[in-house]
């Protein structure tokens, strides 16, 4: 299973970016997909979830600005930032938790500056 992040960059506060993560190899149905990041000096910590019936969870300072979505026939999920805040600055990483195994992408770098 391998999975490629695409979408970070650099962006004004208030603006928008769209991540996205496509999973490859042998992916069962039943799988959690999600998005976790790590600010410059920080843990890794959880940013949104979304299972395979599309059930989400958030991060509470996400809620009401980042939307997670999935598409099922292409393995992908996404991460849809708007309103975005200086604190989002982090790496972005992508998960796939899967029938008790997670399985990482590479970070995306994500940078909110004027």
């Amino acid at each position: 299973v391998q999975l490629q992040a695409s979408g970070g960059g650099l962006v004004q506060p208030g603006g928008s970016l769209r991540l996205s993560c496509a999973a490859s190899g042998s992916i069962f149905s039943d799988n959690v997909m999600g998005w976790f990041r790590q600010p410059p000096g920080k843990q890794r910590e959880l940013v949104a979830t979304i299972v395979s019936g599309d059930n989400t969870g958030y991060k509470d300072s996400v809620k009401g600005r980042f939307t997670i979505s999935r598409d099922n026939a292409k393995n992908t999920a996404y991460l849809q930032m708007n309103s975005l805040k200086p604190e989002d600055t982090a790496v972005y990483y992508c998960n796939l938790n899967m029938r008790g195994r997670m399985y990482w992408g590479q970070g995306t770098q994500v940078t909110v500056s004027s």
